[in-house]
């Protein structure tokens, strides 16, 4: 048996101007089922022209932070307790790793992953309100590039 979800995904990749050559990526991730743009639809053609669509209807939006295996590699109670104060609420974000080890004789390579996750509401995009709120969640993204770029050198072993 197959299934088709229809789901569409709207990805950016992006980084901070000054880092061009890298090491820092940051990806942007939209994902809208169509059923839950059908409902948000249906909502909308439900009601009458003055009264607003349903705020309950969301699609999450992922930002995900991408660095190159690092060689000395941060503790990562330090690094989320850190991250989680740059964040803030507008950003909630979760730190992971993953350690590759390519032979037994060799070290081992942390890969870290940092990622913040919202829900949007889609009525507020469809009215363009609360735009003020999307702007300081990216702000906050801008500013945890800037964390991770400050001390990618000490994990990549450039200094």
């Amino acid at each position: 048996m197959e299934t088709y979800s229809n789901r569409q995904t709207w990805e950016v990749d992006l980084h901070p101007d000054h880092a061009c050559g890298g090491p820092l990526d940051m990806v942007l991730c939209v994902e809208a089922e169509s059923r839950t743009l059908l409902t948000f639809e249906d909502d909308v053609n439900s009601r009458p022209e003055d009264e607003d669509p349903d705020d309950a209807i969301t699609v999450p939006m992922t930002l995900s932070f991408v660095l190159p295996p690092l060689h000395l590699g941060p503790d990562l109670l330090v690094l989320a307790t850190d991250i989680a104060a740059v964040g803030g609420t507008e950003l909630p974000l979760q730190v992971s790793s993953v350690d590759r080890v390519a032979a037994v004789t060799d070290a081992a390579e942390r890969t870290v992953n940092i990622e913040g996750r919202v829900e949007l509401a889609l009525s507020r995009i469809y009215l363009g309100q609360d735009l003020e709120v999307l702007c300081e969640m990216l702000d906050r993204a801008r500013e945890v590039c800037e964390f991770l770029l400050d001390r990618a050198p000490a994990w990549l072993g450039e200094l």
